[in-house]
């Protein structure tokens, strides 16, 4: 007669069950994050190359990769300068505010990643922002006051010519992984190749004045920025992302739109979204003294300044754009 040996089932702790738990679901969001890493980057490679067409708009070229380089690698803010014909640096395009400013100080002060990256074609990667830094006493400084740790800089070059250079910052300590490097450096590649194969049929003189017109219309950009941002109250980043919208809903020309803005041929409240205007104009019904008794009446006060006061002043436009305004003043009357 054969025995039946009886074993006691594995006695397994709740702790043990949680932490399964936890890694699956560990591993499972880390599966979900690559897909949506890799979807992203696909879509980022689709929208560069769209741009290959007769008429497209380098600095949105350039905010889009600023853009997906924070959304897809580990970095905080991004930013981007093309060389102009003589080899001075512009600033084209930025993710953040703070990102413009650091930008525009290392070409004020001849210092700084971009610098070095433009001007030798080699990457910086990994670079701790110290202070002081003898590499760079002026810009580490001012870069750590912003809220940035590290630097990291690669060129837009393609077969041995630099049109210019791809800014990264982290505002965490740790350093940039190698995927993350090689990543950033094919978006950069992408958008590189994006400009010089729109103007590869044409003459280099053509292709020069082509990047200086578009430096040069980042300037209007900015004073439309600066008009809208004190028209509606509101930060200049806000101030760009009402623009850009704009732009694609209308499908414009992120650069006509802001020629409108600042020519005064397109009014700054036209860019506030359909659902705000209807809450505003909700309110505006109502009788003045119901109005002051209402919960959000304060909150509706700001929100009609921010919309409809127009100030007196705005900041200077060109020669040029001061004409256009005038003309588009005596087609009104």
């Amino acid at each position: 007669m054969e025995e039946h040996v009886v074993t006691q089932p594995e006695i397994v702790s709740v702790q043990d069950i949680d932490d399964q738990v936890m890694v699956h679901f560990a591993k499972t969001q880390e599966d979900t994050n690559l897909m949506s890493r890799e979807s992203l980057l696909v879509g980022t490679t689709v929208e560069l190359a769209d741009n290959l067409v007769d008429n497209f708009d380098v600095i949105d070229v350039l905010t889009l990769l600023s853009d997906r380089c924070v959304q897809t690698i580990d970095v905080s803010s991004a930013g981007v300068l093309l060389g102009l014909p003589g080899g001075e640096l512009q600033f084209a395009a930025s993710s953040s505010e703070p990102t413009r400013v650091l930008e525009l100080f290392q070409i004020q002060a001849n210092e700084g990643p971009s610098v070095d990256c433009y001007a030798d074609g080699i990457a910086i990667i990994n670079h701790e922002l110290r202070d002081p830094d003898e590499r760079w006493p002026r810009f580490s400084p001012r870069a750590i006051a912003l809220g940035f740790h590290s630097a990291h800089c690669l060129p837009l070059k393609l077969r041995g010519r630099t049109i210019g250079a791809l800014n990264l910052f982290r505002s965490n300590s740790g350093l940039l992984s190698q995927e993350d490097v090689v990543v950033a450096q094919g978006l950069a590649n992408v958008a590189t190749i994006a400009i010089l194969q729109h103007q590869s049929t044409l003459a280099a003189r053509v292709l020069n004045d082509q990047l200086s017109i578009a430096l040069q219309s980042r300037i209007i950009i900015e004073q439309a920025k600066g008009m809208v941002s004190q028209s509606l109250h509101c930060d200049m980043d806000i101030a760009f992302g009402r623009l850009r919208a704009h732009a694609r809903n209308h499908n414009l020309r992120l650069t006509e739109v802001a020629m409108a803005v600042v020519s005064r041929t397109l009014a700054i409240e036209s860019l506030i979204p359909a659902k705000v205007k209807s809450h505003r104009d909700a309110f505006a019904t109502l009788p003045s003294r119901q109005l002051l008794r209402h919960p959000a009446s304060r909150k509706l006060q700001h929100h009609q300044l921010s919309t409809l006061v127009v100030p007196a002043q705005v900041p200077e436009v060109s020669q040029g754009t001061q004409r256009i305004a005038e003309k588009a003043d005596d087609r009104i009357a």
